[in-house]
């Protein structure tokens, strides 16, 4: 089971390692998690912290699953619409994979690559006007958690990817898996704190 995370710089950490830790758990099958990036090299996430992609993307011919991190709005405006590298990556790894997932701004790349075109998506609570700017993506009102259509499965703000990988290993290793899961991180939230989401209408960015 290939699971590849496509980074690049400023890219939230999060994003990365909270799925790369869920889904490095899941034990039948057992996962193959590759973080990639243009050529092997260092990444420097948004807040600084660095790391290594391993693998170049023509390193890779095909994954079982595609997950896409959110970062800066600097870096996600060049990957939108810049050099098509990275788009290009997207669409093709995206035409076997089973299923093609993106956490917080990610799906605003996966919307830029045109592969959200009539899925049901959400995003960051903050970057929901963006997304609606693309007219074949039917952003799911609210803010879920994440969302699920057939083999697109998109989350909301950072955190949210937690809960999303999760869903990703009982789709892709069943509920008890996922339970076991749940146990050996503990993964049982409960925040400090209360708040609510603020309304968002405008656009933080533009690309």
């Amino acid at each position: 089971m290939i699971i590849g995370i496509p980074v690049y710089d400023q890219v939230d950490l999060l994003d990365v390692t909270g799925p790369h830790e869920i889904l490095g758990w899941m034990d039948q099958p057992k996962a193959d998690i590759r973080i990639i990036a243009d050529k092997p090299r260092e990444i420097a996430s948004r807040d600084g912290f660095k790391f290594r992609a391993g693998y170049g993307y023509d390193e890779i011919e095909t994954l079982d699953v595609l997950w896409v991190p959110g970062g800066d709005i600097t870096a996600l405006a060049l990957l939108m619409s810049g050099p098509p590298a990275y788009r290009d990556f997207l669409v093709r790894v995206s035409q076997h994979a089973r299923y093609v997932c993106s956490v917080c701004e990610g799906a605003m790349l996966l919307a830029a690559a045109g592969l959200l075109d009539g899925y049901e998506a959400t995003t960051h609570w903050a970057f929901v006007p963006c997304l609606k700017q693309f007219p074949n993506v039917k952003v799911v009102e609210g803010h879920p958690r994440f969302v699920l259509d057939r083999n697109r499965l998109t989350g909301g703000g950072i955190s949210s990817g937690l809960d999303e990988a999760l869903k990703l290993v009982e789709l892709l290793a069943g509920y008890q898996q996922a339970q076991a899961v749940q146990r050996t991180t503990q993964y049982y939230p409960d925040p400090p704190v209360a708040s609510i989401l603020p309304p968002a209408d405008i656009c933080p960015f533009k690309w």
